[in-house]
């Protein structure tokens, strides 16, 4: 059985108060995106859970502490929490660009306006004014979907033409954003030991999908799954700014650790990386063992 993450975010990382918690935490999801450091006005997330078994803490922990710290260094986008919307925006994804000013600074507001109506970017702009840390990006808010973002800014998001700049007003400021492009929306979800086991035994379906390890190299000489690519996540800074070249986006693709944390930790981000169908092997290849393959060791 496959389980859903719906309000789904990201491994560690504060986003923009846009979605839901762009500066101060409105919600309490968490998400991925290329980030600096300082928490933005719309979302703010964290995403690093610690592992739940006490059999990998160790593997796990110092995994999730290196992950963190790579984490900063990634590239854009995120996720978060929130409100409600229509539901013909259901299953739709929105890639967003925005510069926020104080509610105060309404001449800069005005100029800001004109200098885009004269044909300049709005990501230039963001870079030299706006007060939320993703100018350190330009502006760029990354993919969000409905449930993500601080209501006024949603609705103003959810019906604005395409790459035309519109304003909207929040508790956090004034907003000039752009939706550069939409989406539907990615699925991530849990998928059982046994389900995949079943699964495996189709050769169409090896061929067609994409697998995952993420355990440490002295993990997977002791227990592993044929056909899964390792990549490490204490290694994550160097598979991580190429991960577009070492696995298809567009493929559905399957993640597996010891016990599921790390797993899920790398599927979340994952997600925010553009991939469309990512799948957490619940409980990781130590439920496998137990619950699919008996042949497989545990450790």
């Amino acid at each position: 059985m496959l389980r859903a993450y719906s309000n789904l975010a990201s491994p560690a990382i504060s986003i923009c108060a846009l979605r839901v918690s762009l500066c101060p935490t409105l919600s309490s999801s968490s998400s991925f995106r290329r980030i600096s450091t300082a928490p933005l006005p719309l979302f703010s997330q964290t995403l690093i859970s610690s592992p739940s078994s006490s059999s990998s803490s160790s593997s796990s922990s110092s995994s999730s502490s290196a992950f963190k710290r790579l984490m900063d260094h990634s590239s854009p986008r995120a996720s978060a929490s929130y409100s409600t919307g229509s539901s013909n925006d259901v299953g739709r994804e929105l890639l967003v660009q925005h510069l926020l000013v104080k509610e105060e600074d309404k001449d800069l507001l005005f100029e800001l306006q004109k200098r885009l109506v004269r044909g300049e970017d709005l990501s230039d702009l963001a870079v030299e004014y706006s007060v939320c840390p993703s100018k350190e990006d330009g502006g760029m808010l990354g993919w969000v979907r409905k449930g993500q973002m601080v209501p006024e800014f949603e609705e103003a998001a959810f019906t604005a033409p395409l790459n035309k700049v519109v304003k909207c007003k929040t508790q956090f400021g004034w907003h000039l954003l752009q939706v550069l492009s939409e989406r539907e929306e990615s699925v991530l979800a849990d998928i059982q030991p046994e389900e995949l086991h079943a699964k495996l035994q189709d050769p169409d379906f090896r061929e067609e999908a994409q697998f995952v390890d993420v355990r440490e190299p002295h993990e997977v000489e002791r227990a592993s799954l044929s056909g899964f690519q390792v990549l490490p996540l204490q290694q994550f800074g160097s598979w991580g700014p190429e991960i577009t070249t070492k696995l298809d986006p567009q493929k559905d693709t399957y993640v597996l650790c010891h016990h599921g944390v790390r797993s899920l930790q790398v599927a979340k981000w994952l997600q925010t990386q553009g991939f469309r169908k990512i799948y957490n092997i619940a409980g990781g290849i130590h439920a496998y063992a137990a619950k699919a393959d008996p042949s497989i060791p545990t450790y």
